[in-house]
């Protein structure tokens, strides 16, 4: 597919997105039950187009990354549901954010609106193309996915099954639409699309989002890089704390939310390390500052850059801090501002950290792999910002519309 080819894409888009941007909500809740029948339908079509990806991937990334990228029945079957989920919540256009009458008796409202045409440009993940159609749906807007090439055969199969689910509603199938064309010309005319498409979403690692801010033209929600921390204080109950930062960092180590640093209170490092040693060893590589090193004989001295590295594998950078603040100070120095969490039964010292730490979300006794859509019940999620403009966090429905100002007069003229 060429540029010239992206582009006729856009126009189509341009020229159908009056079908979802005008749609009611029982059209559009309509349509997710149709999507999400269809992309059920075609799961032995998406199953082979799969396979096909993850034998052409096999030996070129890593195994956690394979199964970022694996689909499965279950996995299908999860993605149908998050479709569907959107089917409960409240459709966020039209909602009135905010009303009050002038002086001169104009009545003044602030109302949700679709943005109109959002770009996505993302990595490895078949899930988010399914995710980002159906909340685009659910939220009034049409949208062009550009995906990574090693998701590329997965992510047809999965479109095409949900363009079959909207060509049986009252929503044209043109409404989503996916670039088959997998270069870096693709993404950079998406990027410089400006007049056309009003919000460009890039989803993946720091490179990608790297690219995207640097180069693109029009509107960008910035969603993060995940150098997530757990702090684990002198009060904390460890082996609550332990099971915290195993489940943080080992759950599902190729996600943005899972926990790449583990701070230590000094006090406590004695007692604590050893027994995260014997956890982790065999598991999790340990890459441990000077004070920690003693308490972790499995462990490797950590390096300059382990502190700043989003690993997305079984490796986790340890440092042993003197306090609270020390251990924020560190977080806001070398966070991606995604997701920190602080292990602790001293509801000072809990405070102190959510009041002080500039991330999206900031847990007290919780593992960081919450911070997600449909975990916080916003259904499946467009990703997570890290920018404090307009969205920050999960990006459900509701970041995925702006607002106009609707204003009702009796023949008010301004003197």
């Amino acid at each position: 597919m060429t540029t010239s080819s992206t582009q006729a894409l856009i126009q189509s888009l341009l020229q159908h997105k009056k079908s979802i941007n005008q749609a009611s909500e029982t059209a559009k809740n309509e349509a997710l039950a149709k999507m999400a029948t269809s992309l059920q339908a075609a799961q032995a079509e998406i199953l082979a187009a799969n396979q096909i990806d993850m034998e052409n991937a096999h030996g070129h990334i890593a195994p956690v990354m394979l199964d970022r990228l694996k689909l499965t029945p279950e996995r299908i079957a999860e993605m149908a549901q998050g479709i569907l989920a959107l089917q409960a919540l409240p459709d966020p256009v039209g909602h009135i954010l905010a009303s009050h009458q002038a002086e001169n008796g104009m009545y003044i409202q602030k109302v949700a609106v679709p943005f109109g045409l959002l770009g996505m440009i993302y990595e490895s993940r078949p899930n988010v193309t399914s995710d980002v159609a159906a909340l685009a749906v659910k939220s009034g807007n049409a949208v062009i996915l550009r995906g990574g090439k090693e998701a590329y055969n997965s992510a047809a199969a999965i479109v095409k099954a949900l363009k079959a689910g909207l060509a049986q509603s009252e929503i044209s199938p043109q409404v989503i639409e996916l670039v088959s064309d997998t270069s870096r010309a693709s993404s950079l005319e998406l990027m410089t699309a400006k007049g056309q498409i009003d919000l460009l979403i890039p989803r993946g690692g720091a490179s990608l989002i790297k690219a995207v801010v640097e180069n693109a033209t029009v509107p960008v929600i910035e969603t993060g890089t995940g150098i997530c921390h757990v702090y684990v204080d002198q009060a904390a109950d460890l082996d609550q704390a332990l099971k915290i930062v195993a489940n943080a960092k080992t759950s599902r180590p190729s996600v943005c939310n899972s926990a790449e640093v583990c701070l230590v209170h000094e006090k406590i490092a004695a007692t604590f390390l050893p027994r995260l040693n014997e956890l982790f060893k065999g598991q999790v590589q340990m890459r441990a500052d000077q004070q920690a090193l003693p308490y972790l004989p499995d462990a490797i001295a950590a390096g300059s850059q382990d502190f700043d590295t989003e690993f997305l594998d079984y490796i986790m950078a340890i440092k042993v801090v003197p306090d609270t603040q020390a251990a924020i100070d560190h977080i806001n120095q070398h966070s991606t501002g995604h997701s920190e969490a602080i292990v602790t039964k001293d509801d000072r010292q809990a405070q102190l950290f959510t009041q002080a730490v500039d991330s999206a979300a900031v847990y007290v006794n919780a593992s960081t792999r919450f911070t997600d859509g449909g975990q916080f019940g916003l259904g499946c999620e467009l990703g997570i910002s890290t920018q404090k403009m307009h969205a920050r966090g999960p990006m459900g429905l509701a970041e995925m519309t702006t607002y106009k100002y609707i204003i009702q007069g009796d023949g008010q003229i301004r003197a």
